[in-house]
């Protein structure tokens, strides 16, 4: 059977050639050919090639032109930035004289400020070594008073004790002779 089915294929594939189809004596392939040759001589008749170069030199010369004005701006921004850090190198050093600055009068400060205590604790000591003098001489003044006083009541009282007419008949007389 299978002897059968063969040989059925083969008488086929036998009786039927393939017949390309032709137009005025050309194949397909043969028109296709003519078409792309027709469309290129037209092309180059009404000078595309040339219309696509020139449209091509333009692109080209405005990217050209773009290309320039980004180096442009590339120089420009190069000098704001060498500008800018030329500015934030003052400024750093701006800012650290002013610290400097701000040490010294703070050291400045202080020494004024440990020299006014200085100072006010010698005031305190002088007015205190002078409240204590004046007390000093107060108090002194005081128990000289109170002796002179204590002094004058033991005489007073001595000499009320030892005196009578005739010690005092003696007193005068002797006061009357120093004179």
């Amino acid at each position: 059977m299978l002897d059968l089915l063969l040989a059925a294929v083969e008488a086929h594939d036998e009786a039927a050639e393939f017949i390309e189809p032709t137009a005025f004596g050309l194949t397909p392939t043969a028109w296709v050919a003519l078409a792309m040759i027709a469309v290129f001589a037209l092309m180059i008749w009404k000078k595309v090639p040339a219309a696509i170069g020139k449209a091509l030199d333009g692109k080209i010369a405005e990217i050209r032109d773009q290309l320039d004005e980004a180096k442009s701006l590339r120089a420009e921004a190069e000098a704001l930035k060498q500008e800018y850090e030329a500015k934030a190198a003052a400024a750093d050093g701006e800012a650290a004289a002013m610290v400097e600055r701000a040490k010294a009068e703070s050291k400045a400060i202080v020494a004024k400020a440990k020299k006014d205590a200085e100072a006010l604790v010698e005031r305190r000591t002088q007015m205190a070594e002078s409240k204590i003098a004046a007390e000093e001489r107060a108090a002194i003044d005081e128990v000289r008073a109170v002796a002179a006083k204590a002094a004058t009541a033991s005489a007073t009282r001595l000499i009320a004790d030892r005196r009578d007419a005739a010690t005092d008949k003696a007193l005068v007389d002797e006061a009357i002779a120093g004179l």
